[in-house]
């Protein structure tokens, strides 16, 4: 089978986005099948020189953009006479991108099947560039009702899509297949140097990992940690991820404290492992979420989890089985729920195990099946 991506960003882009694409491409090598990817040529802040690559056996196609909208919104109308090849399957990323249209038509034109998984984009206005916001109202208004009549199958990520899904068109185009995440994280790290690389003393971590992006509130952990710190010195906080416009707030906030610290991107499987093992929970406090990835490589990891209980997270997560719900911005209640986890050792231990027993239904093995399943049935 010949397979073609179509999405903003690829590798070397840190997000959950290229997680999927990746996780999912590097399998369908493996199993004999011929992956494209086609991106625009940007890492989010910068131009990509290398417009044509092989990453891990995969074919990656790095298209210049026109112009850029914001942080994650580029320009590439390019890819309409840029995209070569014959293929059986295209799979767009990302709603209410121009390129979803674009992947439609190309589809079309060249007898191809288009699948598109949603990532599920759906917010307010609020957290958005007002450069973007007239798109938005296009997008809701006109031009995801057309993008979507050219996809054959619609993926989407979470059940609480589905109701968006429908207004753009029929329920039975709509498969629900979640994230999932890598077995590496259920493997014990026998010498865990995380907390010793970190300089961090604590007997106790509290983790945050993600892009420190507005709409996933890593300033709301640094002022829950903040009154925590003010009782407690045995707890250290730690923010891992690259910067999307709350670095500098956090920093502002957290400098202070020596219990507290941002260390930028991580990569690598085995460091990421290590870094979830080395924490005692892990938390979310988001606005607008998806369903994050790093919800079930934290359950995997055996994390007791505090987020806030948007979007597709309650479907997946429930309380107090694998952590606790906090509302976005309730500083008390994110403090009162860390310290629940860490004060009651049987209490963490128990969600602990269920954490782990509950994530193995996540695997990137089982997912890619039933990807592989959806692409079955259409081109047969």
């Amino acid at each position: 089978m010949r397979i073609a991506y179509i999405s903003m960003f690829y590798l070397p882009t840190f997000g959950g986005v290229e997680k999927v694409i990746e996780e999912l491409a590097v399998r369908q090598v493996k199993d004999g099948h011929e992956v494209h990817i086609f991106c625009c040529d940007s890492d989010k802040y910068q131009r990509i020189k290398k417009k044509e690559e092989i990453i891990d056996g995969v074919h990656v196609h790095r298209i210049s953009y026109l112009a850029r909208l914001s942080l994650n919104t580029f320009l590439w109308p390019a890819l309409l006479w840029k995209f070569k090849g014959k293929f059986d399957i295209i799979h767009s990323h990302v709603s209410g991108h121009d390129y979803v249209l674009f992947a439609g038509l190309l589809a079309k034109l060249t007898g191809a099947k288009h699948i598109h998984t949603t990532h599920c984009p759906w917010t307010d206005a609020s957290f958005r560039p007002k450069i973007i916001r007239p798109f938005l109202w296009l997008n809701d208004l006109f031009f995801n009702k057309l993008s979507f009549r050219f996809i054959d199958k619609i993926i989407s990520i979470t059940p609480w899509e589905i109701k968006t899904l429908e207004k753009y068109t029929s329920k039975e185009k709509i498969k629900v297949i979640p994230n999932g995440m890598d077995k590496i994280l259920f493997k014990k790290i026998k010498k865990n140097n995380f907390k010793k690389n970190n300089k961090i003393k604590e007997k106790k971590l509290v983790l945050f990992f993600g892009r420190l992006n507005p709409t996933k509130g890593p300033q709301m952990l640094a002022k829950a940690a903040i009154e925590i710190s003010k009782k407690r010195k045995d707890i250290a906080f730690i923010w891992v991820g690259p910067d999307e416009g709350k670095l500098k707030e956090v920093q502002k906030l957290i400098k202070p404290y020596k219990n507290m610290q941002c260390i930028g991107a991580l990569s690598g499987k085995e460091k990421i492992a290590e870094m979830y093992q080395a924490a005692d929970v892990y938390v979310l406090p988001s606005y607008r979420e998806g369903l994050p990835l790093t919800l079930f490589e934290a359950m995997a990891s055996g994390l007791p989890i505090v987020a806030s209980p948007v979007n597709g997270i309650p479907f997946e997560m429930k309380e107090p089985e694998n952590g606790f719900f906090t509302r976005y911005g309730d500083i008390k209640a994110i403090e009162k729920r860390i310290l629940e986890v860490l004060d009651k050792p049987k209490l963490a231990k128990q969600i602990s195990k269920n954490n782990i027993k509950k994530s193995k239904q996540y695997g990137w093995d089982t997912i890619y099946k039933r990807y592989m399943k959806e692409y079955k049935e259409l081109t047969h």
